[in-house]
């Protein structure tokens, strides 16, 4: 079983353009891995507790329970809008979460990995967690990444992340794939030797905070919401479950082949805490998961920050311009694992460039010259000229470039790949001239062979950009009359997918153009 899962999104707020791409992202590589045969699992959902959500609702003057279960529906809401499939959904409330936690715990403290001590020391409120002098800046403050930032005096409970520190370096150093991409990796051991002198403070006293998960053998604290937050990837996935209980096979799943995340997040908590959790509760390097970090979506160069105002809404860009479309440029214009900037100048025209113009046409022109020059009937012609034949090895190379993008899951070459065989096709077309073909009755072999080979692409095309638009591929294959598509692996994806005589459907554009009023 491939097990894709992403970072739960904090219900402090709403779904921004950056939840939309890592969602739509692992949505894809999901899409993808089945299509290439695996038996795929996909793990999403969200973070309900710590101290902004408590504070944030009794702004408010709701129950924390409340406000989460507000913001959850609104994450909900947008992937359900978005086609996004998940197959697992984590919400840190759940019982099931709660109870796995706390047997964590447990085992932790009893194996004496958990220890209770005072300390003093400066709290950033935003990030919910304790600084220390590395944090400060050349002129000796905190930095605004940090927020707002209070000195607390108070007792907690701390965890030996000292103790995995050896442990930790000597992993990431023999496994250079635990982060992807590799220039990553520098960074992850950067963060490794930092956290060398540091245990990680894992609760938060009730009298400051009392929303969080409580520790089963103090009743006067809760749990840290990253050690809470992070243990998701397991306890959806069965770790530790109730015998009975509806949630999958822990042995099938884990561990997780790719775990998709954001590079603010991978340090500390993704590659310092959390592969540090997983060896003290007895997992083995074999059992780590495979961290895929990308980039942001900036707006000219910027961050995009609520404070700033810079902020894209993905909801209001689905109902502009269409989940599929949105689906397309998420995906298309950024590299994986770096930034980018949003322009939504670049998500029309690509859409109007490469879809609605490239591959739009080439499917409304081969099946409409189809269906006036042949009845719609695609016969296989014993017409076979060097120029078929050069676009039949186009689209063989265009197929393994894809595939092998896919495998390192870089959408953007990918989707290049197949964007370069409609080009071909078109330009094929132009070559060929089928319209003028039809004209000429001692040309009929080739003009049967041009439009084949013009059909064949779209249908091929249909199957290799099904996990980014999945609903405008089937609409292309409904028209081909090729509803057998949808099943079709990979492994069994060749040329003659088009049998002999086969009646093709009427076209219909699939990717109508975008219209942009101008002011």
């Amino acid at each position: 079983m491939f097990y894709i899962t992403t970072a739960i999104d904090y219900t402090n707020g709403a779904p921004h353009i950056g939840h939309a791409y890592e969602k739509v992202l692992a949505d894809v590589i999901t899409r993808y891995r089945r299509l290439a045969g695996d038996d795929a699992y996909y793990l999403t959902g969200v973070d309900q507790h710590g101290q902004k959500v408590q504070q944030t609702a009794e702004k408010e003057g709701v129950h924390p329970a409340t406000f989460a279960q507000r913001n959850t529906k609104k994450f909900l809401k947008l992937w359900e809008k978005l086609n996004v499939n998940y197959d697992g959904w984590a919400e840190t409330m759940d019982e099931r979460h709660k109870a796995c936690v706390q047997k964590i715990l447990q085992k932790l403290h009893d194996e004496g990995l958990l220890y209770k001590k005072a300390y003093k020391g400066f709290y950033s409120i935003r990030q919910e967690q304790f600084l220390t002098d590395k944090e400060r800046g050349e002129d000796g403050e905190f930095g605004a990444e940090w927020g707002e930032v209070t000195e607390i005096e108070e007792e907690n409970w701390y965890f030996k992340l000292s103790d995995q520190v050896e442990w930790m370096r000597g992993f990431v150093e023999s496994h250079p794939d635990f982060v992807i991409p590799n220039f990553r990796h520098g960074e992850v051991l950067n963060a490794i030797e930092r956290a060398a002198d540091n245990d990680l403070c894992i609760s938060r006293p009730k009298s400051r905070l009392r929303w969080g998960i409580e520790l089963p053998f103090d009743q006067d604290y809760v749990t840290y919401v990253w050690f809470d937050a992070l243990i998701n990837y397991i306890s959806f996935a069965g770790y530790l479950a109730e015998e009975g209980s509806d949630l999958p096979e822990f042995e099938k799943l884990w561990p997780a082949d790719i775990h998709v995340l954001g590079k603010d997040i991978l340090v500390p908590s993704h590659s310092i805490y959390w592969p540090a959790m997983l060896h003290a509760m007895g997992f083995t390097d074999d059992q780590m998961p495979t961290l895929l970090v990308h980039g942001w979506w900036n707006i000219r160069g910027e961050k995009m920050s609520k404070s700033i105002g810079n902020v894209v809404d993905p909801d209001a860009l689905a109902d502009q311009f269409g989940a599929e479309t949105l689906r397309y440029y998420l995906v298309r214009d950024i590299i994986t694992g770096k930034d980018s900037n949003f322009d939504a100048d670049r998500l029309v025209m690509l859409y109007n460039t490469e879809l609605a113009n490239d591959l739009g046409n080439l499917c409304n022109r081969a099946l409409n010259m189809s269906k006036r020059s042949l009845g719609g009937v695609m016969e296989q012609s014993d017409f076979d000229d060097e120029d078929c034949q050069t676009l039949r090895q186009s689209l063989s190379d265009a197929t393994a470039t894809y595939q092998e993008a896919m495998n390192r899951y870089d959408t953007a070459a990918a989707l290049q790949a197949l964007n370069n065989h409609v080009s071909f096709c078109n330009g094929f077309a132009e070559r060929n001239k089928p319209w003028e073909l039809a004209k000429d009755e001692a040309q009929s072999a080739r003009l049967s062979a041009v439009l084949y080979h013009m059909v064949e692409s779209c249908a091929h095309i249909s199957v290799l950009l099904s996990p980014v638009t999945p609903e405008a591929c089937v609409k292309i294959q409904n028209q081909l009359r090729l509803e057998n598509l949808t099943e079709i692996k990979l492994g069994n994806l060749s040329w003659g997918m088009i049998p002999n005589g086969h009646q093709i459907g009427k076209p219909k554009p699939v990717f109508p153009r975008i219209q942009i009023d101008s002011e």
